[in-house]
């Protein structure tokens, strides 16, 4: 290969979060938007996305306002666009039981108030309990920033809240399910790297112990470590030590907020999706109709954006026209009788007239 052809690159970063605002305001341009819709909380929750991600989101939502008749895109159009754009669109056809929705419902609300309560958590954003591709449910948090460095106590409080789900089931159903099987995979991983990754485990100390690689044997794959079996000994009690105090801490927070953890599986239950708005109002004291209320209210605001509908006729007055349509076909009929018994006494006296005029032409002819 020649010198100079290939060898240099550019890398471009996706936008960041300012970038992002930016190009929310471009795309938007064309769309007609609701007041309350905000682009720094749009432009914080798109973190990763591309500018054609962002256009995408946006289609999304004018699809959606224009399938609910609204003649503006509000901000829950926008929310959907995003999830729909990460995750798929809702299931809402999907059948769920009694048990499966309570379950869910316990499950998303220790998500949310864990991370509503923990100092290092990101907002929480949305929480839902209808079911999105894999997931039958989800808690979304909004970031305050593109941060590239995560501390040991945010990925200790990202943990505490990822297992905030288990946690509320055994404290209301005194039992646990599969549906945290994610989440305890997740967080599995972040417990595993930061012991032998990113140096953050006293035993281990600041040791790069990863790169575990999969090697072929014939028929399966085998991993190999670049440490002793005791030294893995080591790691193993480390991360379920991580993972244990997790746990543990997310159980004392659920059981001292069981309340507010009640309130908000009534709410969720009622509308199936809350917002921080709602998620603030329950941590203010409010009580699950009294967030229902709010709910509606937003909700006939909404309804308030639609386009006004064709006025309706009366019955009466389509009667009227019915029966007066009746009589004017009646009188075309008539029309056309009388006028086709007027051709057919009309046609003898043309035919004869004809017949007289063909008769002179032949007398005018000179004899041979």
């Amino acid at each position: 290969m020649r010198p100079g052809r290939f060898d240099r690159q550019i890398y471009v970063n996706v936008p960041d979060v300012k970038g992002r605002e930016e190009i929310l305001k471009v795309h938007s341009r064309n769309k007609p938007l609701a007041q309350d819709v905000s682009f720094k909380i749009l432009a914080r929750m798109t973190s990763g996305f591309s500018g054609a991600d962002l256009e995408n989101l946006l289609n999304e939502a004018a699809i959606l306002a224009a399938r609910a008749g609204r003649s503006v895109i509000v901000m829950e159009d926008i929310l959907e666009g995003i999830n729909k754009v990460i995750a798929g669109p809702q299931k809402k056809s999907r059948i769920v039981t009694d048990s499966d929705k309570r379950i869910t419902a316990y499950h998303e609300s220790g998500h949310a108030i864990i991370g509503k309560l923990l100092e290092n958590c990101d907002d929480v954003q949305e929480v839902s309990i209808i079911p999105r591709g894999m997931a039958a449910g989800y808690t979304l948090t909004r970031p305050e920033n593109d941060d590239s460095h995560i501390t040991r106590n945010k990925l200790i409080d990202m943990i505490t809240m990822m297992l905030g789900g288990r946690a509320a089931e055994e404290i209301v159903i005194k039992d646990i399910s599969t549906g945290a099987s994610n989440d305890i995979e997740r967080a599995s991983d972040i417990a595993k790297k930061m012991v032998t990754q990113w140096g953050m485990s006293k035993a281990i100390g600041n040791m790069y112990l990863g790169g575990d690689k999969e090697v072929f044997l014939g028929r399966d794959y085998g991993t190999t470590h670049s440490y002793s079996d005791d030294l893995g000994g080591i790691i193993d009690n480390e991360i379920k030590s991580i993972l244990d105090s997790c746990y543990t801490r997310a159980l004392e927070i659920l059981q001292a907020n069981r309340k507010i953890m009640d309130n908000m599986v009534k709410v969720l239950f009622e509308k199936e999706t809350i917002y921080t708005d709602e998620v603030n109002m329950l941590f203010d004291g409010k009580t699950a109709d009294e967030v229902i209320a709010f709910i509606d209210e937003r909700q006939a605001k909404k309804d308030s954006y639609k386009k006004s509908e064709a006025p309706k006729i009366n019955i009466v007055e389509e009667k009227v026209s019915e029966e007066a349509k009746t009589e004017s076909a009646q009188v075309d009929d008539t029309a056309i009788e009388q006028a086709f018994d007027n051709k057919e006494d009309t046609q003898p006296q043309e035919q004869k007239a004809d017949e007289e005029q063909e008769k002179s032409q032949e007398e005018e002819q000179p004899k041979e």
